[in-house]
Formats: structure tokens, sequence, C-alpha cells
């Protein structure tokens, strides 16, 4: 049995990040960054399939999602998020780091900004620096939709599935019970601070395109874009757009995919994204 242990990191304006860590403690390290509105159980397939290759890896859930802290002053802001990135990390190096959205703009931020030097390799999952409107708004109607909460998990598979019919599949609600919590009044919720769609430049859907755009031109490292085939955020004036600025940037489709990359088609996004850290020779150097 695959050896993942529950750690806590403390950022530095007080809050607790919980994570999932597996592999060898002095492997290569990948770090894990979810989306807006997810947990770190979106990368449970990856995490494990990551940690079978050897590396070590750092899965945490984000600010105000999961089981971590909530920013009692609604600090959402890519900065924090950065600095966050920063906490769990450490002093461990060599790093590379693969972030699904908010996680993917909080990576390139972050490696940008000078946050994060350790850093060797970044991965954007299905996210640019201008995201396509259309998407965008998808995502941001479905987020404001169900503030009432839902009276059971199989409505809350309802909602999900309606909005990305990729999950058409999924007929067993128990593992959205990752992502949902029962409040006093019965109902469950998505575990996610709704505070996070009333911040401007909003967090969820990303809204940070011109932080990113002054912090492309210092995004050296290699870069992966992994482009889900089917996705309403990343379209092809996204992707020039982002290879002109980071020219350095390979581009991996999952041709069956939409938004959520790695839950939909899990086995082809690892291999290209541990195809791409071993052909850049990661933790070699």
């Amino acid at each position: 049995m695959m050896d993942i242990s529950r750690r806590e990191f403390s950022t530095r304006d007080g809050l607790t990040l919980v994570a999932d860590v597996g592999g060898p403690m002095h492997a290569p390290t990948i770090m894990l960054l979810h989306g807006g509105g997810q947990t770190r159980h979106s990368w449970s397939g990856a995490m494990r399939r990551m940690i079978a290759e050897g590396y070590h890896v750092i899965n945490f859930d984000a600010r105000g999602h999961g089981d971590s802290s909530w920013s009692d002053e609604g600090d959402y802001s890519l900065a924090a998020r950065g600095a966050d990135l920063q906490a769990a990390i450490g002093d461990r190096r060599p790093v590379a780091l693969v972030g699904a959205s908010m996680g993917g703009m909080t990576s390139f931020y972050a490696v940008g900004m000078g946050q994060v030097p350790q850093a060797t390799a970044l991965v954007l999952v299905d996210i640019v620096l201008r995201p396509a409107t259309a998407g965008v708004e998808k995502i941001q109607s479905f987020m404001q939709a169900h503030a009432g909460g839902f009276a059971t998990a199989d409505d809350a598979l309802a909602a999900v599935i309606a909005y990305n019919p990729q999950r058409k599949a999924q007929r067993d609600p128990s593992g959205l019970m990752k992502n949902l919590r029962r409040r006093d009044d019965g109902r469950l919720y998505w575990h996610w601070d709704p505070r996070m769609l009333a911040a401007r430049p909003s967090a969820e859907p990303p809204a940070w395109t011109e932080e990113l755009l002054a912090a492309s031109s210092r995004v050296t490292i290699p870069t992966l874009l992994v482009r889900g085939g089917k996705s309403d955020i990343v379209d092809d004036a996204g992707v020039a757009e982002l290879v002109s600025l980071v020219p350095q940037t390979e581009v991996y489709c999952v041709p069956d995919a939409g938004h959520m990359v790695a839950g939909d088609s899990n086995d082809m996004f690892n291999d290209g994204v541990l195809d791409f850290l071993r052909r850049i020779r990661f933790g070699a150097e």
C-alpha cells in the first residue's frame, strides 16, 4: 500500500494548509495545486502515479478550500496564494509546479515574481493568461448557482454533470462528499469560501490576467501547457498569446478532456506530464 500521510503547513498570515504528502523524502518534488472550487482530492490518481514514478509529491488544499483554513480577511490574492506555495515548499529543491486553472495561475505568478526560486519546471493545466470569456462565464454561473446548497449528494452530482457532461459516466456521488460539508440546516454545501467570488480580481473564475502578463517576462523555466481538447477555458488565441510571451512553452493536448483534464482523462494527463519531466531531465541537475 502506498504511504501517503497528512501534513499541515502554516502560512505567513496564520492560516493552516492541509496536504497529502508521499514519495521518497529526498527525491525531486512535485507540487500539485488544484483549481478553484476543488480540493486536493482532485489529484488523487495523478499523485499515486507520480509517487510510483519515484517523485516526492506535496498535494495541498488551497486557502479557502477543503480542509485548509479560510482567510478571515478574505485575502485570496495571487500574492497570498504564491506565499502559501512557498510555505508548503519550504527549502525543498528542485521543485516542479503542476497547477490546474487557479492553481496554474498561482504557480505562474509565483515563478514570475520570484516567490519560488527553487522551481525548475512549470505545468499549467488548462489555463492561459487570458481565459476564454464564455468558459469563464460558465464557471461563474455554476459557482453562483448553488448558494443554497443541496438536499442530497445526488443533487450535487446532477449539478456537476450538467456543468461538465464529461462526467456523465460518474453515477456514484460518494466521491463528491470530499468537496461537500453538511451544515446545521442539514443541507450540503461546497466546501470553499464564497468570498472568493466577491474578491476583485476574482479568484474563481480566475481574472488575474494583468498580473500574469506583468510577470510573464520572468517565467523562463521549462513550461508545459496541458490543454483539454474540449475545454471552453483555453482557446487558440489564449495559447498563441502564452507561447508568444513565454516562448519555451510546450503544448500537450488531451483530445477528449474538458477543463478538468486530470479528472476527465487521468492516464493521458499523467503520461504527458511525466514525459515532459523526463525530457527536461527534471531532478537531474
